[in-house]
């Protein structure tokens, strides 16, 4: 436990002195990481389907807010979907336009969120989003985990029934009934449906348990979430036949509850054995103040003494001169006696 403590007050001194180059340089990664799954789960586009697009991209991003990120990857969306179908390309803006405008009203903060979602999704572990958004974030986090999970879905649909549409840039009598259709078939997702609303009720139940003023509110809200989620999707399971893997919605509930509490101790890590309650008074107000103090431990400052050769030179003369002193009062001492 010191060793991680040690470990945790390095790594926020390194991000402390480095901080203006950690920002971009992770901002490059995700931009990297996001418009590749992109590109590799639609790529239809093949001028953007190249590395070097990617690279320009990520690093256009990198210094950019990560709104204009989202709004990069929903314009490389909308021109793969442009070859593919032109019935795709119009739900997709509609949908685009949609969630832009519940981004901005809702949480323009959480634009992280908003970008991660669906990276999590693709990489088979998104059980960790609803806690880590109620444990870092308010209520309103759960617009831009929905649109995520909303755009999600909406991609797997496109790539699991691409050989249905018609080529893009033609028009064609059954336009309409196509859109209508693709809508129906994205709008009536049981699985999403399921997935969205565990997810905001497990962000809300995770953050009103960490606002607690209780011992462990964090963990307890972990493990509370976490429950929830998991009843929540086997439930719709069973009453609306999503077909989720129980084996999956077990094991990513598991590591989302690992990667919570690494999250906890970095964010949120108290000793409830030192536990102080204060109580005291002003003309108008008792308080009752309970007091926990944070978990730190002092980073060993390393001393390094540098003997130069001058100095160990002058040592040198000076214990010769030391020697010659000593050997000549012995030397008049002898010859006294």
């Amino acid at each position: 436990m010191t060793n991680l403590l040690v470990m945790k007050e390095y790594l926020k001194r390194l991000y402390g002195r480095y901080e203006d180059y950690i920002i971009p340089i992770l901002k490059f990664i995700l931009g990297l990481i996001l418009f590749s799954g992109i590109n590799s789960r639609l790529g239809y586009m093949q001028r953007l389907d190249h590395i070097s697009v990617v690279l320009v991209a990520a690093l256009l991003s990198s210094f950019l807010p990560l709104g204009a990120m989202a709004f990069l990857a929903a314009v490389m969306i909308l021109l793969h979907l442009w070859v593919l179908s032109v019935e795709c390309t119009a739900i997709a803006a509609v949908l685009f336009m949609f969630i832009f405008l519940l981004y901005f009203r809702f949480s323009p903060q959480s634009s992280l969120l908003l970008l991660v979602t669906p990276i999590l999704f693709w990489w088979r572990i998104p059980y960790i989003i609803p806690i880590a958004a109620g444990l870092l974030a308010a209520p309103a986090a759960a617009v831009p985990v929905v649109c995520g999970i909303v755009i999600y879905y909406f991609l797997n649909y496109v790539e699991a029934s691409a050989a249905s549409f018609g080529g893009g840039g033609e028009i064609s009598a059954s336009m309409v009934q196509r859109s209508r259709d693709i809508a129906d078939a994205v709008i009536g997702n049981r699985e999403m449906m399921i997935v969205a609303a565990a997810f905001v009720i497990t962000i809300l139940l995770v953050y009103f348990i960490r606002r607690l003023s209780i011992d462990y509110a964090w963990g307890v809200g972990i493990l509370a979430g976490s429950l929830t989620d998991v009843v929540i999707l086997l439930i719709g399971d069973l009453l609306f036949d999503a077909n989720f893997s129980l084996g999956g919605v077990i094991f990513g509930s598991l590591l989302a509850i690992v990667l919570a509490f690494l999250l906890q101790f970095f964010w949120f890590n108290l000793d409830y054995a030192r536990t102080e309650k204060v109580q005291f008074e002003d003309d108008e107000y008792y308080y009752y103040v309970k007091a926990v103090p944070k978990m730190t431990l002092s980073v060993p400052e390393k001393k390094v003494k540098r003997i130069t050769t001058q100095k160990a030179h002058r040592n040198a003369r000076s214990g010769n001169v030391r020697n010659t002193s000593v050997k000549s009062s012995t030397r008049s001492r002898n010859r006294n006696q």
